[in-house]
Order: C-alpha cells, then sequence, then structure tokens
C-alpha cells in the first residue's frame, strides 16, 4: 500500500519550527510521508534533525510585484506537479492563496488551508491593505470552496466574518483554537524579585500594540509607578507593519522600555515576567499568550479578536479597548500594585491551558481534518 504524502507550504522556517512542528512529527508518526516547502533561514538544521524532509522555496510575504507574484504561483504548480502530494497544508494568506490555486492548476487531491489571523491586510488603514481588501475577499471565495479542501481559522470571530461575508461555506471550515502549547516546557515558577516586569513578547509590528504599549508605559512612569516595561523580540521587515529598528532603539534611549531583542528560551523569558501584555489590533490566536497563561502569567491584552479566546475578563487576566493607551495603563496598573490578583489571575490561566489549549489537543484536532478528507 502507497504511503500517503502531506505536504506543507509556508513562508518561513521559523515559523514552521515554533508553530507547526509539533504536528508534522505526529503526521509522520501516524505514518505519513512529511515535507515543508519554506523558506531556508536559521531553522533548516532543527527541522531536518526532526526528522522532517525540507523543500527549499521562496515565498515572499512583502513582495506585490507581479511578475515575482506570479513566478510564486508557478514555482508552487511545479512543486506540486513535482511532489504529488495527497494531501498540501497551506499556512498563512499567500500560501493559502497562491498554493490553492497551484493545487487546483496541478491536481491536488486534498488541500488544508490555515489562516492565522487576518493580519496587514484585515487590521491595516493603509491605502494599499484598502485597496486589495475586496480582490483578497473574491479570492477566498473562488478558492476556498471546493469540496476537497478545508479551512481552518483559530478563533469564532474569524469563522463568523468568512461566513458572513460568504467568503466560504460554513461546512467547509473547521475551528482549532491555536497551534497548541507543550505545558510541560512552559510551566509555572515564582514571580521574580524586584520591581514588576511588563512584557511585550512579539514580533516587533505597528499592529501589535507596541506604541500603545509604549505609551501606556510612558503614562505610567509620569505616575511614578515602580515598574520595568520590556519588549521582547525583533523587527520583521517582510511584513509591512514592521517597526523600523531605529524607532525601537529610540524608546529605549529615551529610557521608557528595555528592549530585549529576538529571544529563542521562552520559558526563561516568561519566568522573568510579572504581567504580560499583548494590545494587539487583531489576532488569530496569539501563541505567546497561551504560553504565558501556561507559566502562571496574568495577562493584559485587547478585546480583540483572537485575543479575547485565551483571555476571559477578570478572571485570568484584565481586557481593555483597542488602541486605548489611557485603559491599557489603568489595566497594567491594577495589576502592578495588586500580588494577589496577579497570583490568581496566573493559576486561572494555566487551568485553561491545561484544558483547552494544549499541543495534543490541537494536533489531534487537526489529524481529524486530515484523516476526514484523505478517508473519503
Amino acid at each position: 500500500m502507497r504511503i500517503q504524502k502531506i505536504l506543507y507550504v509556508i513562508t518561513e522556517d521559523w515559523y514552521f519550527h515554533s508553530h507547526r512542528l509539533p504536528l508534522a512529527l505526529a503526521a509522520r508518526d501516524a505514518g505519513y510521508d512529511v515535507a515543508v516547502a519554506t523558506r531556508l533561514n536559521k531553522h533548516a538544521d532543527v527541522i531536518q534533525q526532526a526528522g522532517i524532509r525540507l523543500i527549499p522555496v521562496h515565498l515572499s510575504r512583502r513582495s506585490i510585484n507581479i511578475v515575482s507574484e506570479l513566478m510564486m504561483l508557478v514555482r508552487l504548480f511545479l512543486l506540486y506537479r513535482r511532489e504529488k502530494p495527497d494531501l498540501v497544508h497551506h499556512v498563512a494568506l499567500k500560501p493559502v492563496l497562491y498554493g490553492s490555486l497551484a493545487a487546483r492548476l496541478a491536481g491536488v487531491p486534498h488541500v488544508v488551508n490555515a489562516l492565522a489571523g487576518l493580519g496587514y491586510i484585515f487590521t491595516s488603514d493603509q491605502l494599499l491593505a484598502r485597496i486589495l481588501r475586496p480582490a483578497i475577499g473574491k479570492a477566498f471565495r473562488l478558492l476556498l470552496n471546493d469540496s476537497k479542501s478545508r479551512l481552518i481559522l483559530q478563533n469564532k470571530d474569524d469563522l463568523a466574518l468568512f461566513i458572513r461575508k460568504r467568503f466560504i461555506e460554513e461546512e467547509r471550515t473547521s475551528l482549532i483554537r491555536g497551534s497548541g502549547v507543550d505545558t510541560t516546557a512552559f510551566s509555572p515558577t515564582p514571580e521574580p524579585s524586584g520591581h514588576p516586569v511588563v512584557m511585550l513578547a512579539s514580533r516587533m509590528l505597528w499592529d501589535k500594540g507596541v506604541k500603545e504599549f509604549v505609551e501606556a508605559a510612558r503614562i505610567l512612569k509620569s505616575r511614578s509607578t515602580h515598574a520595568r516595561f520590556v519588549l521582547v523580540g525583533d523587527t520583521d521587515l517582510q511584513n509591512p507593519s514592521a517597526i523600523p529598528q531605529g524607532q525601537l532603539s529610540a524608546w529605549r534611549a529615551e529610557g521608557i522600555i528595555e528592549w530585549w531583542g529576538h529571544r529563542e528560551d521562552m520559558p526563561i523569558v516568561f519566568s522573568e515576567a510579572h504581567i504580560v501584555c499583548l494590545p494587539s489590533f487583531r489576532e488569530g490566536l496569539p501563541k505567546v499568550l497561551i504560553e504565558a497563561a501556561s507559566c502562571g502569567r496574568p495577562i493584559v491584552t485587547t478585546d480583540a479578536p483572537g485575543c479575547r479566546e485565551i483571555v476571559i475578563n477578570e478572571v485570568n487576566g484584565l481586557l481593555v479597548p483597542v488602541r486605548n493607551e489611557m485603559e491599557l495603563a489603568n489595566a497594567i496598573q491594577r495589576l502592578i500594585e495588586c500580588p494577589e490578583l496577579r497570583q490568581k489571575m496566573g493559576t486561572r490561566g494555566r487551568e485553561i491551558v491545561l484544558k483547552e489549549f494544549s499541543v495534543e489537543k490541537v494536533v489531534s484536532e487537526t489529524m481529524a481534518v486530515y484523516e476526514s478528507l484523505l478517508n473519503r
């Protein structure tokens, strides 16, 4: 009997490593032939050492050059014709759009599309985003409704939006909440000593609410609040919403925040925090908040799609309005001043993650999607 092949298509190897590697390993262990097509950067060795075959492919997230975009479509078509996967799993907007069309042209039998949030196109007010939004909506309607495909969304708001706008028929969707967290690696630790550390860990993008976090820190410092405000993460030059490194350095030089840059050792990073904050404008389901909750840290985030999937207001964190620095500052100050509330919310956050957001649960639900398509 021929072994069925699953091919993952994702723009960056670091994202595959951080968000999809456990799923690929589970598929391999279930007897599938597994490969990933991605841009090779810093994580190629660790992916290969895990036993996953790598196929180098350049899928620019930022390019809008028509020739480059057509070449990207051609590369995917040729890849699918050569690899002949039984199922291809696209992750993020460009792989979903171009990959779905290439898969249809190449005769790929089954397609799983996964959108981890709606990103720049649906959150930005910039002219380019406003121009592209209607066209992408039409592309969704044309490409996502194939009888042999399934769309995975990470939160109820995105699912309701896709159905309301008739981007996709509801029976072709699955709600799988995030990519899961290793609850053994991300485990609770006691709060560190010293002034409370308020941490925003993310790619340094405007739509992650980094500016709002800095402004909230400025407000709290003007109130003589004794706390440290820390940014963890690097900018992402492939993203139109990237914050220039010069701006991050300027904030650090001003003394408002500390900027620790990119870190791989996130369990240790969270152990150095008292409060984790993400004032994002919109998310799929932010893994950083699941990881923080798994580490027993209380959360301050926005009452926005994706963010409110992990935070229950007044239970394991506090929800504030989007783009509201004053409300953000007030919520952070409340937790700074009340260690007992931090402890209570951190404990509840850990319980919620164990019940709803473990990597085992997400892998099991995604494998069920594969099997429902492949066993038809």
